[in-house]
Parts: C-alpha cells; sequence; structure tokens
C-alpha cells in the first residue's frame, strides 16, 4: 500500500483521503464552536452535575457536550454528501442515515438523562431502541468468519438484528461506564474512530475502491473530528462534561461503524490463508473496545458479587483504581489513550503490515505501558519499605 495510492482522489482504487480529513476537521471545528454554545445554555438551563462521593471533580460542571458533539457530526456528514469524491457512499448505502438517526434518539435519551435523571431500565429501553433504529434502517452485522474451519456465517435477518443490538448496547454501556475522568471517554471514542477509520482506508485500497468501505471510512471521520473538537473543552480541567448525551453517542456511533467495517467484509477480499487479515476486523473492534468493556465486565461482577444492582455507581472503575496508586488525573488518562492506541493499532498494523514487525511494536508499547503504569505502585512500596526500614 502505496503513499501515492492512497492519496489519490476518486474512483477505482484511489482513496479520497483529502476529502476524510476535511470531514473530521469540520466535524472538530463545529463541535469546539457548538460546544461553547452548548455550555453557555447547559448552565442557564440547569443541566450541571454536582459532585457526588464517587467523582473526582469538586465543583459543578455543566453537562450536555454530547448534544455539540452530534450537531459536529451531523455538519460533516452533510458536508460529506456534498464532495463528489464521496458520494458514492450516499448513493449505494443508508448507513449514513442510519447513524445520524440512531444518533438523535440516543442523544435525546442521554440529555433527558444528564438534565432530569433516568433510571437504568428507561435508560437501557432507550438503547435498545436506538440499537434497533440500526437494524430497521438495514446497519446490520450479516457476516461472521469462523477460523476454525475457514468458513462464514451468513445471519437471517433475526440473528443479525439480534447480534447488532447487542453489540450497539454493550459498546454504549461500555463507554458511559468509562466517563469517569476529564477527557477519557473523548480521547478513547477519538482513538479508536482513528483505528476503524485507518482500516476503512485500508479496505478501500484492498477492494479497489468498494463502495460499501466509504460510509465506515466517513462516519469514523466524522466522530474523530467531533471527539477532537470536543477535547478542548474537556480535557482536565474540564469546563463542560459530555455527559450521558456524549457517552452513549459515541458507544453508538463506533459500535455502528464497526458493523459498518466488519460485519460486512467479504472473505474473497483476502486470500484464504490470510488469516489474519480475513479476522482483522473483528480483532480491530475488540482491541479498540477491550479496556471499556473489561472495566464494564469487572464491573457487572463486582457488584453482582456485593449484592447490588449492575448499575450501581462505586469508585472501583479503573481510573479510580490507577489514581489510588498514585497516578495524577491528566497521567491516568493519557495511560489508559496509551493501552487503548496501543492494542487499536496493533490490530490496525496486522491488516496493513508485516507481521513480525506489528508483534514487535505492540510487544514494546505494552511492555512500555506496564512499566509506566507501575512506576507509582513500586515508588510506594518503596517508600513504605524505607519507612518500615
Amino acid at each position: 500500500m502505496t503513499v501515492l495510492a492512497l492519496a489519490q482522489s476518486g474512483n477505482g482504487a484511489g482513496v479520497p483521503l483529502r476529502e476524510l480529513l476535511l470531514v473530521l476537521l469540520t466535524a472538530a471545528v463545529v463541535t469546539y464552536l457548538g460546544t461553547g454554545l452548548v455550555r453557555w445554555c447547559a448552565i442557564r438551563f440547569g443541566a450541571v452535575a454536582i459532585p457526588r462521593d464517587r467523582d473526582v471533580h469538586v465543583e459543578p460542571i455543566p453537562r450536555l457536550g454530547g448534544v455539540g458533539m452530534y450537531v459536529g457530526m451531523l455538519v460533516a456528514l452533510l458536508f460529506a454528501g456534498q464532495l463528489p469524491a464521496l458520494t458514492r457512499g450516499f448513493e449505494f448505502s443508508d448507513d449514513i442515515n442510519a447513524v445520524l438517526v440512531a444518533g438523535a434518539v440516543i442523544v435525546l435519551v442521554g440529555f433527558v438523562d444528564d438534565r432530569w435523571g433516568l433510571d437504568a431500565l428507561t435508560k437501557f429501553v432507550g438503547q435498545v431502541t436506538a440499537s434497533g433504529i440500526l437494524v430497521v434502517m438495514g446497519l446490520s452485522w450479516y457476516i461472521i468468519y469462523q477460523p476454525f474451519d475457514g468458513t462464514t456465517v451468513i445471519l437471517d435477518q433475526l440473528q443479525a438484528g439480534l447480534v447488532t443490538v447487542a453489540v450497539a448496547v454493550v459498546t454504549i454501556n461500555a463507554m458511559n461506564f468509562v466517563d469517569g475522568l476529564d477527557g477519557l471517554a473523548a480521547g478513547l471514542g477519538l482513538i479508536a474512530s482513528l483505528a476503524i477509520c485507518a482500516f476503512s482506508v485500508g479496505l478501500l485500497h484492498d477492494q479497489g475502491g468498494d463502495v460499501n468501505a466509504y460510509p465506515p471510512a466517513m462516519i469514523a471521520a466524522a466522530l474523530a473530528g467531533a471527539c477532537l473538537g470536543f477535547l478542548p473543552h474537556n480535557f482536565q480541567p474540564a469546563r463542560i462534561f459530555m455527559g450521558d448525551s456524549g457517552s452513549m453517542l459515541i458507544g453508538l456511533t463506533l459500535a455502528a461503524v464497526s458493523t459498518s467495517a466488519s460485519g460486512r467484509i467479504s472473505p474473497s477480499a483476502y486470500g484464504s490463508r490470510d488469516l489474519m487479515g480475513l479476522l482483522s476486523p473483528v480483532l480491530l473492534v475488540c482491541a479498540v473496545m477491550f479496556i471499556p468493556i473489561l472495566d464494564l465486565l469487572l464491573a457487572i461482577v463486582r457488584r453482582t458479587r456485593a449484592g447490588v444492582s449492575p448499575f450501581s455507581p462505586d469508585k472501583m472503575h479503573l481510573h479510580h483504581r490507577l489514581l489510588q496508586i498514585g497516578h495524577s488525573h491528566r497521567r491516568v488518562v493519557l495511560l489508559i489513550y496509551l493501552w487503548v492506541a496501543v492494542l487499536a493499532f496493533g490490530a490496525v498494523g496486522s491488516a496493513v503490515m508485516d507481521r513480525r514487525v506489528v508483534v514487535l511494536l505492540v510487544a514494546g508499547g505494552l511492555v512500555f505501558a506496564l512499566v509506566v503504569t507501575a512506576v507509582p505502585a513500586l515508588r510506594t512500596q518503596q517508600g513504605r519499605a524505607r519507612r518500615g526500614g
């Protein structure tokens, strides 16, 4: 895959990188400007996060930042529809429309929760409804590759719908659970969407500009821009929170773009012996969401064993534990960025680079991340040993 081939725009094997970059920048600028207005409205509307025992902030902070992010994505994708190099993605697929409609529903649910509060069951129903809209509008997983015997399973309409809704609801809640530190959810959304966009660009190149790869590339670019534009407002110390309207929007969009990119890949696009190439879409989905989903599963197990609701809040999330061992607020966020980036771009690299090089880079990245993560704990143990001596 050469830089010249990727840089060419138009039909055939050309990949519209410049147009995708324009979509990303449009989403970033609109989100950045719109979030300032949303913050002003949130303060006057009373949508303000009052500090609780489990929170790390000590002053009331407005939320509803997800509204600004959605507006940024909406404007960017409408703009993408006006670019000649990207119009093919709108002509042969309803994926983008599905994301915009479902996104509007999930942002509305989050808006109500951010302002007035919703019980867990009502919020869950809203998540299922938004996920179901994706299915109704044709955005579903319908191909699952089985690595053990090299075959693919074609899902029927009901199976595809159930798989899609399950993936979307899990991803939505994973992002919602991990949104506990300034800039954390937005940064993870940025890293994940960039990784999926990179994979989609590689898929565009490998499949000769197949129109099916256009929607995930555009949606991922718009989400990356929205997260990027929101970060200056949200990185510690945050001036506004994205709230459930933002975290659930990121989760839903990541699930949708992963489905669009991974649930429809054709095995014929790769050689029959290229197992990693066939598995790379699934590996990418797992990699970009590994940390949030792990945190979600541990929280469910922890709370169930304690005899409380899986949705009951506590201060035992991954970011809380990192704070407890001595990391600063910003360092915790950057550490989680590092872990997710190593996993996500390792998965992408396996599809577009020499796998031996990727293994070495990922191994080195994981060792570095582990050492940096453990340093404060080691210093604490050394300090205790000296005092004990």
